[in-house]
């Protein structure tokens, strides 16, 4: 159910990774939690990231929910579409709907798209 390409983190991020890059969003479990997305709160280009750490938030109709960070390093670019169209979070939340990109210094704690299967699976989803 899960993209394959993707690692994802216990909190709902996802990272798409290429060489020393990565792109990260929420996943298509968290967009349902969140219902529709009307605002999305995104870090300024240069910020630095720890892993495990808040770097932005997102509102929707039912409730403001902070996104974290799945890896040590630097923002190099924010999904300005987001701004004027938070709906792509729940339309495409693997795809158009991504938050950030990061140089990555080093990953956190993330699991393969089965592992984050299983997870959701344990806590009833």
């Amino acid at each position: 159910m899960y993209p394959t390409d993707l690692k994802y983190t216990r909190d709902h991020e996802w990272l798409r990774q290429s060489g020393k890059e990565g792109t990260v969003g929420i996943t298509d479990f968290a967009q349902h939690q969140l219902g529709d997305v009307v605002f999305v709160e995104l870090p300024e280009v240069g910020r630095r990231l720890v892993a495990g750490e808040a770097f932005g938030v997102v509102e929707s109709v039912k409730t403001v929910s902070d996104l974290y960070s799945p890896v040590n390093g630097k923002v190099v670019e924010v999904n300005q579409k987001l701004l004027e169209q938070p709906e792509l979070v729940n339309g495409e939340p693997h795809g158009a709907g991504w938050m950030i990109k990061v140089e990555i210094e080093s990953l956190g704690d993330l699991l393969d798209a089965e592992a984050y299967q299983q997870l959701l699976e344990k806590e009833g989803h």
